[in-house]
């Protein structure tokens, strides 16, 4: 009895020591996560003369100054951007959620005699692709080259989030089937993985929203459809209409260089925010939906 108690309190004393360290571990790594955001933020909300004395570690801003989010905001191409790019992630996201499903509730039915050639022809495309070139050309030759669907068609589907989505769609008990496809999918399948879906649409909306690539690639005669992020491209690379920010808001002084990192900070959070916003409400879904698929 008295060897059983031991063991308890070694097994106990094991486990708190467990925790305790794994709890240091997550902190740790949460404090590393979250400075380089909060860091950003403070930088954002800083007088530009303070920030330039600011040397170190940032906990709080230095001064208050709303200059940065000023001129960002006053900039015509930070709202085309944002009218763009709320466009493209419910226009392209909606599509991508459409197609994915098609092809998931496809290769998820046993009684689909090609399932397992169109698997494998498409688990082939994720090692294999055509590369930049060809894909260009196809894209020039279906004359979607600077047009919206640009953005939207050549990278509608996701081979990685239809395969989750099959196997989500896999786990529905077969005895609840009977009637035609259509009904199938839509009052039995669908309403069964709701967190599956929201799972996939975070996927493919944050990926609409972070896009910029396909617009540099496919819109170079269109800068009127330009996303957001191809727009804090040009600030942050280029540095493209960043003069004309200044001069609506400071001279030709030692303040503009300043006054311009305060902007580039502002301009990360503006272009962020928004689509941090939205996981709060699929958080709950997120992680079953993952673990599902």
């Amino acid at each position: 009895m008295k060897e059983e108690n031991e063991k308890r309190m070694i097994i106990g004393t094991g486990e708190k020591i467990f925790l305790v360290v794994n709890n240091l571990i997550m902190v740790f790594l949460m404090v590393i996560t979250l400075y380089p955001l909060l860091y950003v933020l403070f930088c954002s909300l800083s007088d530009p003369i303070e920030l330039g004395k600011v040397s170190g570690l940032m906990i709080k801003p230095a001064g208050f100054s709303l200059r940065g989010y000023k001129a960002v905001l006053d900039s015509d191409n930070i709202w085309l951007g944002f009218r763009n790019t709320i466009f493209y992630v419910i226009v392209g996201t909606s599509c991508s959620m459409a197609i994915t499903i098609i092809g998931a509730y496809a290769i998820a039915k046993k009684n689909f005699m090609l399932r397992k050639p169109v698997m494998l022809f498409i688990i082939f495309t994720m090692y294999f692709g055509g590369g930049m070139i060809p894909t260009f050309l196809v894209v020039q030759g279906l004359h979607l080259t600077n047009t919206v669907w640009a953005m939207i068609v050549p990278g509608m589907l996701s081979v990685y989030n239809m395969i989750v989505l099959r196997t989500s769609f896999q786990s529905v008990p077969e005895s609840l089937y009977g009637a035609n496809d259509f009904t199938m999918l839509t009052k039995i399948t669908l309403p069964l993985s709701k967190a599956a879906l929201a799972t996939i649409t975070l996927f493919y909306a944050v990926g609409k929203w972070g896009e910029w690539y396909p617009a540099l690639v496919y819109l170079q005669k269109r800068r009127d459809l330009y996303p957001l992020q191809m727009f804090l491209r040009e600030l942050l690379v280029k540095q493209e209409d960043m003069e004309t920010l200044l001069a609506n808001n400071v001279g030709q002084d030692a303040e503009a260089y300043l006054l311009k990192e305060i902007i580039k900070y502002a301009t990360i959070i503006v272009t962020t925010v928004p689509i941090l916003v939205v996981y709060p409400f699929l958080q709950k879904y997120f992680v079953k939906g993952v673990l599902v698929g």
